[in-house]
């Protein structure tokens, strides 16, 4: 296949030519657990990595292959590889570069369940974790040169769309001989590039914005391959293998990545101008909006701004919350994101569901806060539904 360019064309065709059997404009669903061979010599050579093949799915599969080949493309990676959900592969990428006595740097604002990671399981195995103010970058750059094996980013951040440098911190971080690791879940390849910005791994819920549909749970990390590698190794013995059938649901999502994230952006920005000057609202986070506080850094690193936002009610509590939900006619009230429908919920009961409300408002974020994913529908439809609930606060 000739040189793929461009994101949208990267994301129809990338991955896919070798594995299209007889024919067949798609990929198919391999659910083979077994791949058999005569060839006892051709068997040694596959099972030991000197041939291209595959013996067992919970090692590699050919669909689950299209899918980290795909992701590997639109992000310009050397390889990649998955598992079974977001947790699944951001479990594996840790435990699999980190060993008692390391230290990872990372930001207070990361995905709940990877904070309770930070703060909960890796201090188990010895492995120090220091937390920083997501937007203090000297902050950061300190603890980095206090010692980091790991600097792990995320930007923008789950739920308040906090925008880090990644430039910036990634190299303060290679000066100190760390990997540089980013979640890119909110971004999307079509947004941003990590690794075009200096990071060494970047990480995707595949289940969110990639697969789009909110029918199959996944999760994928690409970058250096002897990083990859290492992560692979770890993520076949612990078995937590990304499904064929979901490997496909996704390849299938992927296909308008670049159209559903077009309009997501577009409707996204226009929402939350809308937002912003509505007498019920407090704030809205969105680095879309100039008066975000990491607006001019988002514009140098991001192509586009993404589906998602959140605001704060003027009458900030959960109770609030409660009564404005129901009202949206157009809106999930759901713990995911992402999707081609739009989605509402409060981080407690979604994104820091994991954590207390004292663990919450230490990470500035308040019980009056609504998470919204855009969906592709018309904005128009969007905003009169936005505006008819307003009414009710």
């Amino acid at each position: 296949m000739g040189c793929l360019s461009k994101t949208g064309t990267r994301a129809v065709w990338a991955g896919e030519e070798e594995y299209l059997m007889q024919g067949a404009t798609q990929v198919p669903v391999v659910h083979s657990v077994s791949f058999g061979y005569r060839d006892m010599d051709e068997w040694l050579q596959v099972a030991s990595g000197k041939k291209q093949g595959h013996i067992y799915s919970r090692n590699t599969n050919p669909t689950v292959q299209v899918f980290e080949k795909k992701v590997q493309s639109l992000e310009d990676a050397e390889a990649a590889t998955s598992a079974a959900t977001g947790m699944g592969i951001i479990s594996s990428m840790l435990f699999a570069l980190l060993s008692p006595g390391d230290r990872v740097v990372s930001v207070k604002d990361t995905y709940g369940g990877t904070n309770v990671i930070f703060n909960e399981f890796l201090p188990r195995f010895h492995i120090q974790v220091a937390l920083c103010d997501t937007t203090d970058h000297e902050q950061i750059e300190k603890e980095v040169t206090n010692g980091c094996k790991i600097l792990y980013l995320e930007s923008p951040t789950n739920p308040t769309t906090k925008i880090v440098d990644i430039a910036r911190l990634a190299a303060a971080a290679h000066k100190a001989g760390a990997v540089v690791i980013v979640d890119n879940t909110f971004a999307t390849p079509v947004n941003q590039n990590p690794l075009h910005l200096g990071a060494d791994l970047v990480i995707h819920s595949a289940t969110k914005f990639l697969g789009g549909h909110a029918d199959a749970l996944g999760g994928v990390v690409c970058g250096k391959k002897e990083l990859v590698d290492t992560i692979y190794h770890f993520r076949e013995i612990n078995g937590a293998t990304l499904h064929p059938m979901s490997a496909y649901l996704l390849l299938r999502g992927m296909k308008t990545l670049h159209l559903r994230i077009r309009q997501q952006n577009e409707s996204a920005l226009q929402i939350a101008q809308y937002l912003e000057s509505h007498p019920a609202v407090e704030r809205v986070y969105y680095p879309g909006l100039s008066s975000h506080d990491g607006h001019e850094t988002a514009r140098r690193q991001m192509q586009g701004f993404g589906g998602m936002l959140s605001f704060m009610l003027r009458e900030n509590s959960l109770e609030a919350v409660s009564r404005f939900l129901p009202k949206l006619h157009f809106a999930h009230a759901a713990a995911n994101l992402g999707a081609v429908e739009t989605i509402v919920g409060p981080p407690a009961t979604t994104s820091h569901v994991e954590c207390t409300l004292e663990e919450r408002a230490r990470m500035g974020i308040p019980e009056g806060l609504i998470r919204y994913s855009t969906g592709i529908e018309d904005v128009e439809d969007l905003l009169a539904d936005l505006k008819q609930a307003l009414l009710t606060l």
